[in-house]
């Protein structure tokens, strides 16, 4: 179940769907993505553990070898210009509401607001498990993503490495929370706390775009809302997770419930919005 909904923070999430504005075989060089990962991942814990890391250089050789063959045959599938800015990091936290302004002027790089519950579990997690390998594909891939074009590749395309890493992470917390117990009440109150403040503060931004001139705003006003209902809907399901490991309550069904139900209303309304912008 979390590895489900990993790939479809993934598949479906603001970054792949902003890519619609591009051209099509750039949505499948993204996808290809994830399982050019799988041979690194299958042989990190075998006798040929020491083929992990070169084997971990596929999807980089992959993303320079498309970019080149495209240049010859003239499929400029995205453009070298684009590449990630500060104006882009408002995505992150209001998904929505940046759809809405138009994807032609800005990248998404967010993950819905439900999904951000799990990735603030899922890198407390991967800081405790101290797992270098993710945290330099995801520091190379950011990096790259910031600057201009290396070997003629679009800079937003290295973007993927982070956003791949990120999905996982969302996956690994959503099973982090589904399995919580006594000793984790410290993250799962601080998570919760994390989410109420972005819920108010999506609202307080709702209400400064309500009073507008001749409701020039409203629309942005009412998709922060909707993402400050989300957020709440977020902080209230681990919330409740976190007084049922305070009481020492596994309750895996009843957690694994919260969440599928949260996180698909998110990802449903969030990806349904976004696809309608870019078409």
């Amino acid at each position: 179940m979390c590895s489900f909904f990993a790939g479809a923070v993934y598949g479906f999430g603001p970054f792949m769907l902003g890519f619609g504005k591009f051209h099509p075989t750039a949505g499948f060089l993204l996808a290809t993505i994830p399982w050019l990962f799988c041979p690194a991942v299958f042989t990190a814990r075998g006798k040929w553990r020491w083929m992990a890391l070169p084997l971990a250089t596929l999807p980089f050789i992959a993303i320079v070898l498309f970019f080149q063959a495209s240049v010859h045959v003239r499929l400029f599938a995205v453009s070298t210009q684009a590449r990630l800015g500060f104006s882009d990091l408002g995505s992150v936290i209001a998904p929505l509401a940046v759809a809405k302004r138009g994807l032609a002027d800005s990248n998404m790089i967010g993950f819905y607001h439900v999904p951000l519950a799990g990735l603030i579990i899922g890198v407390w997690m991967l800081v405790c498990s101290r797992r270098i390998g993710v945290m330099v594909i995801f520091a190379v891939g950011t990096v790259l993503a910031c600057f201009g074009a290396v070997l003629q590749v679009s800079p937003i395309v290295w973007f993927a490495l982070p956003v791949l890493c990120c999905s996982i992470l969302i996956g690994e917390g959503m099973q982090g929370l589904i399995c919580a117990g006594d000793s984790d009440k410290g993250p799962l109150l601080t998570t919760a706390a994390l989410m109420g403040l972005l819920a108010i503060a999506s609202l307080l931004l709702a209400t400064k775009y309500f009073q507008a001139f001749a409701g020039l705003g409203d629309d942005y006003g009412r998709l922060l809302v909707i993402g400050g209902v989300m957020y709440l809907l977020g902080a209230v399901a681990v919330a409740i997770i976190f007084f049922t490991a305070k009481v020492g309550l596994r309750a895996a069904i009843l957690r694994q419930v919260i969440l599928i139900a949260a996180m698909a209303i998110d990802i449903f309304l969030g990806a349904r919005f976004i696809v309608d912008s870019v078409l």
